[in-house]
């Protein structure tokens, strides 16, 4: 999250915290393209009332899905927040997004968010066909914290629901916070090493941290896992643990690009009208959406 003058992000307190990302959007992220359809929907499941947007691209045919799940540390972020970089997913994916709108800590903690994202992820795979779409050509996406869960779903709903691929922007990999790009990258502007340890404690609130449900590296038991696309930022502190866990998706015989890009700190996924790398990544990651989902 970027800052614009004020206390340090770890000290802003929390409600401040989120209307200073909702604020951010009108700068960074700016009006988004135009889709075919918007719809907003209440997802009633065992987990409550889950909001869903569901952006469709022009385009003819039950078209594939992606669920998609936005970042913030679980703590920031709303699917309004998300909309630009949503809009422009869906139109480069060419696919039905659903952007999840979990609950968010420190109201609710781990698992909460997780479980609302097991659940939003049930319900598009069950309910593909009502929303124009193919239940037999589903994804999964997420930055971040979003990213964290997404690859914690994908691993979770092996044997249920068949993903095609699950698409990982900078995610958040381990609560160890102690890889080389921490100390590389973890001062200073963007996301830093202080306020990734709050975003951490609040969604943790004392749960363990090691679990791989919570930290995917963690997880010893990958194989059989999606294909995944992991995209990491070059001078971000979650660099070093999102290589290593598309290294380990490797290891367990899983199909994985991974994609550095250069010239990037965290957060510039959402940057859609501040920086030409943004829309050329997400561009990019929508390309590889469309070519698994074909």
């Amino acid at each position: 999250m970027l800052t614009f003058g004020g206390p340090a992000a770890h000290e802003v307190p929390i409600e401040q915290a989120r209307a200073g990302h909702e604020a951010e959007t009108e700068h960074l992220s700016g009006p988004g393209e135009p889709v075919a359809e918007v719809r907003d929907v209440a997802v009633t499941s065992v987990c409550g009332t889950i909001p869903v947007r569901v952006y469709r691209p022009e385009r003819e045919g039950p078209l594939p899905l992606v669920a998609y799940l936005h970042g913030g540390g679980w703590m920031v972020g709303t699917i309004d927040s998300f909309d630009t970089v949503v809009r422009a997913l869906a139109n480069a994916s060419g696919a039905i997004v659903a952007s999840v709108g979990y609950r968010l800590a420190p109201e609710a903690p781990f698992p909460a968010g997780l479980d609302d994202s097991l659940c939003a992820v049930r319900w598009l795979a069950a309910c593909a066909a009502e929303l124009g779409g193919d239940p037999e050509r589903l994804a999964i996406a997420g930055d971040s914290a979003g990213a964290n869960l997404a690859t914690v779903v994908a691993r979770r709903l092996r044997g249920e629901v068949d993903l095609r691929l699950q698409a990982l922007v900078y995610p958040v990999c381990d609560a160890g916070c102690n890889t080389p790009s921490y100390r590389a990258f973890g001062e200073g502007h963007g996301l830093t090493a202080a306020s990734m340890q709050r975003f951490w404690n609040l969604y943790l609130d004392g749960a363990d941290g090691m679990h791989p449900d919570a930290s995917p590296t963690r997880a010893e038991d990958l194989a059989g896992s999606p294909p995944a696309l992991v995209v990491t930022a070059a001078c971000d502190p979650l660099r070093d643990e999102g290589e290593a866990y598309a290294e380990a998706l490797r290891e367990a015989g899983v199909p994985v690009q991974a994609r550095r890009v250069d010239g990037t700190i965290h957060g510039f996924w959402r940057w859609q009208a501040a920086a030409e790398i943004s829309r050329r990544t997400v561009a990019d990651v929508g390309a590889a959406l469309r070519a698994a989902l074909a």
